[in-house]
């Protein structure tokens, strides 16, 4: 058994705020992503399941990419999230999540990589809510400097799929500006 290398309690606690102000009148609302409030929400629902999911190693060769689209938002959207966020932190506590490989969404990889994805779309993701619907956001350091790790050497094209074109931030600037940086995003954007 492997040893969780982090926790994903903080990011998901604030992702469960940033959701829990959010009303209907958000929805038409563009994210930094370049989607609707509501089809972030569509997202959020599928990769906290996704996730657990991978964490749980249960859908290992049965894991479907997501569908085109954004899908539908399930009318208890706003429960549904929070049960899904507390069932994905506690499923990657277990050290059996940890080791070997995992496939969430389709893709097969090493189960740590995936926990790192996990929080990559916690963290961003509930930046994109935040800015989206004028709320503040402040993701732990700790979960910050595994993300840098996971994404400094990201290509300047970016990641088709996974992150867009590196935005260039100075070296001296916030940590968290750095890493929205990484994938594609610019710290600086603001809601209509």
């Amino acid at each position: 058994m492997t040893a969780p290398a982090f926790d994903l309690e903080a990011a998901a606690g604030a992702v469960e705020a940033v959701v829990a102000a959010i009303s209907e009148a958000d929805f038409d609302r563009r994210t930094p992503s370049e989607i609707t409030v509501r089809d972030m929400l569509v997202h959020v629902v599928g990769f906290t399941e996704a996730f657990r999911q991978g964490a749980t190693k249960e859908m290992i060769g049965r894991s479907q990419p997501p569908a085109p689209g954004a899908g539908t938002l399930p009318e208890d959207w706003r429960d549904r999230i929070s049960v899904q966020l507390k069932a994905l932190v506690a499923a990657w506590r277990e050290p059996a999540a940890w080791s070997g490989e995992t496939e969430v969404g389709g893709v097969l990889g090493p189960a740590q990589q995936m926990a790192m994805f996990a929080l990559d779309e916690l963290v961003i993701h509930g930046w994109d809510l935040a800015r989206a619907t004028g709320q503040s956001y402040d993701p732990s350091p700790a979960d910050l400097a595994v993300l840098l790790g996971m994404l400094r050497d990201t290509p300047r094209e970016g990641i088709p799929g996974l992150f867009g074109p590196v935005v260039d931030i100075p070296a001296e600037a916030p940590l968290f500006d750095r890493v929205l940086g990484l994938t594609g995003r610019d710290p600086s954007w603001t809601r209509d």
